[in-house]
């Protein structure tokens, strides 16, 4: 301090901090001093301190909960309506949300609720208007291919025009007839999109039955034995999907190459390899599109309504598995058919 005017400092001490307060007596000549001690207050301060840490320690914690509580209530809806979503997609109509009381969520859910129910309505509507114009054609093209094969049996009756008319109205008509089958079938499928007659079945066996069945030039066919590729599904569906692939390799690669059923990590998978012009890459996913026809395969092979492949596609996801194509090592198409193995 300046002579002659008060001040302070602050010392430490073997016993703790203190403070030292100084006051000069001019009148006497004299300079006063007091020590007081500073333990107490620098405990109280620490005490202070610790207390105002743990509660901003408290606050920060409490916050943090709130707010993960908080947005944990708003993100969750949306997590429903993803996850509605998501089984929607795959085929599951009749899921909804449940219903809430919350004010600001119930536009929501009742928007997401008829929307989904105009969606299975207008589906509903759409595969029962495909089944019923199915059926209705069925009769007139029934009348039809009668009336084709009586002309049919009596071919050497007609002019050598007339015999190509009726040998281009019998090939249509077939077309006809296979592309109504799979209107009906892909009818049903869209109906029920999960398969109801759930039974193990060998697709070893079965393809072997196919091709047994089929006739014509004889296919190498390499198999894992038959108790290694069990899958659980329809048999009918499963047996339709193997015969569409034999065909697509029949109408656009001049047959089947080979076939291959095996068991791969849990799944069961038919492999039909081709050695026709095969797949473009940018075509692979397309030719499981229904009415789809690649450009390569419209010319030099036999024509098709292209709905053969989006049924197999179509039996593969309701069987919990999927379809797509490849090349193949003879240079052609390898298309490859692949369910969720039975459990051994």
């Amino acid at each position: 301090m300046a002579a002659g005017s008060p001040g302070t400092a602050r010392v430490d001490t073997p016993t703790g901090p203190h403070l030292v307060i100084g006051i000069p007596v001019a009148a006497a000549g004299i300079e006063f001093y007091e020590v007081a001690p500073l333990v107490e207050l620098q405990t109280a301060l620490r005490t202070l301190a610790a207390v105002l840490g743990a509660g901003a320690a408290t606050a920060t914690l409490a916050g943090a909960l709130f707010g993960a509580w908080a947005s944990r209530r708003v993100v969750q809806p949306l997590e429903q309506v993803a996850g509605a979503a998501t089984r929607i997609a795959g085929g599951e109509l009749d899921i909804r949300l449940p219903p809430t009381e919350d004010p600001d969520l119930l536009a929501i859910v009742a928007s997401f609720n008829s929307m989904v129910d105009a969606l299975a309505s207008r589906i509903e509507r759409d595969t029962r208007f495909v089944g019923d114009v199915s059926h209705e054609l069925r009769s007139p093209l029934t009348s039809l291919v009668t009336s084709v094969e009586v002309l049919g049996a009596r071919r050497e009756e007609l002019s050598e025009r007339g015999q190509q008319a009726l040998t281009l109205i019998q090939g249509e008509l077939g077309r006809f007839r296979r592309m109504l089958d799979d209107l009906l079938e892909l009818a049903r499928v869209d109906g029920d999109p999960v398969t109801a007659r759930d039974e193990p079945v060998s697709l070893g066996a079965l393809v072997r039955e196919v091709l047994a069945h089929r006739g014509g030039p004889e296919v190498v066919l390499s198999a894992d034995p038959d108790e290694e590729t069990v899958v659980q599904g329809d048999k009918n569906r499963l047996e339709r999907a193997v015969t569409n692939l034999l065909d697509n390799a029949d109408r656009h690669a001049g047959g089947a190459a080979a076939v291959l059923v095996e068991r791969r990590e849990g799944s069961v998978v038919v492999i039909v390899d081709d050695a026709g012009p095969g797949v473009p890459l940018v075509e692979r996913e397309r030719v499981f599109e229904r009415f789809a026809r690649g450009p390569r395969a419209a010319r030099g092979s036999l024509p098709g309504a292209g709905l053969g492949l989006a049924i197999v596609e179509e039996t593969a996801t309701g069987h919990g598995g999927g379809a797509w194509c490849s090349e193949s090592p003879f240079g052609g198409a390898r298309f490859t058919l692949s369910l969720p193995g039975a459990s051994q």
